[in-house]
């Protein structure tokens, strides 16, 4: 199993791992050195490191972390190989080409950056990062590409990037329900929750355009969760979060080890992302805790959120209504408690990480079989 963070592994694919490893398979996990790569050797799992940028673009760098991975390829020798998150798709699957390896199963949990965004840089890399998904995925050993929602798969068929028959479709990589259990609706001044990654496209300036707007007349916190992620070119400067923090309109937690305990102190949780990502795994997060959600209208969004039954949808980048979104439901503190019970029966039933785990090892027997 291959990303270009190891934190990535560790946070979304940590129960499919020990799933497998209970399952009786040897899984190796290779990614960029972390504060994560010794968890995962503390419980046993093999961690290989694979120097890789993720913003770099330099082709001598480039070739380098490809040449990496396919040595990694033929000293491990595995029977599969599982790729996450774009840039390991790409080098992963062109590793794989040219060292024959086993057979390849991708997944896609997003279009990201280059995709989504409209800046000089994204626009330029955009027809190269197509021209190398094309290359890419035109190996033998691809046997399978996995999207976490129907928009993003229809965009890669109708890109002409991968053929319709090698796609899956799991809504996103699952919650543990057991580990983020519902709890009741909390008392007190109404904590409103925004937990991503502290970048610009996650709308994270949208919140706090919001929290100004409602802080004009409305008794809430607003609260920041998580941290800058300095390899995205969107992420925001900490100096500013203190900005933000020290004129009022929000309060900044920082990283937050504990998240089940954040939901349980918070009245609602938001995400107003600004750009297509697959499924956010803080929606699963919230709607099992019971907690209603906002977010935006895009199909990944809406892949979680049943609009008017577990949350609300807004449109991107409106921090008004946004703000209205998060009055109306502090308002009606039994119409939050309603959807919050209606958030966790749906997250149960339909987002478990068990019911994603089987998918996803349904997918596996059948590469290994053809």
């Amino acid at each position: 199993m291959v990303a270009n963070t190891d934190w990535y592994l560790y946070n979304f694919r940590m129960e499919l791992i020990r799933n497998l490893v209970g399952c009786g398979w040897e899984v190796v996990l290779v990614s960029p050195a972390g504060p994560y790569s010794a968890r995962f050797v503390s419980e046993g799992i093999t961690w290989r490191e694979w120097q890789v940028g993720r913003q770099s673009i330099a082709p001598w760098r480039e070739i380098r972390s490809i040449l990496a991975l396919g040595r990694i390829y033929q000293e491990e020798q595995p029977d599969l190989v599982h790729l996450h998150t774009n840039k390991a798709v790409i080098y992963g699957s062109l590793a794989a080409v040219h060292c024959k390896t086993a057979r390849v199963v991708n997944s896609i949990p997003g279009r990201g950056y280059v995709f989504s965004n409209t800046d000089l840089k994204a626009v330029l890399l955009r027809p190269i990062v197509r021209a190398l998904f094309k290359m890419a995925f035109k190996g033998k050993a691809i046997q399978a590409v996995v999207f976490e929602n129907s928009s993003d798969q229809q965009y890669f068929i109708q890109s002409h990037l991968i053929s319709e028959k090698f796609t899956h479709l799991i809504p996103s990589v699952g919650v543990n329900i057991d580990q983020y259990p519902y709890s009741s609706y909390p008392e007190g001044t109404p904590i409103v929750v925004m937990a991503s990654r502290m970048l610009w496209e996650k709308g994270v300036g949208v919140f706090v355009q919001a929290a100004e707007i409602l802080q004009r007349d409305l008794d809430v916190r607003m609260v920041l969760v998580g941290m800058p992620d300095t390899g995205n070119p969107t992420s925001i400067p900490e100096t500013t979060l203190q900005n933000w923090v020290q004129r009022g309109a929000v309060e900044w937690w920082g990283w937050r080890e504990d998240m089940p305990g954040v939901y349980q102190q918070s009245a609602l949780v938001v995400h107003p992302t600004t750009y297509g990502e697959g499924v956010p795994t803080v929606l699963l997060e919230a709607g099992s805790s019971g907690r209603p959600v906002i977010a935006t209208d895009w199909p990944g969004c809406r892949a979680a959120v049943l609009e008017g039954r577990t949350g609300l949808l807004v449109p991107p980048k409106d921090s008004q209504a946004l703000a209205d979104a998060i009055r109306a439901l502090l308002s009606n503190p039994d119409e939050c408690v309603r959807m919050g019970r209606a958030g966790r029966e749906f997250v149960s039933e339909n987002l478990s990480t068990e019911a994603v785990n089987q998918a996803t090892l349904s997918i596996y027997r059948k590469v290994l079989m053809e």
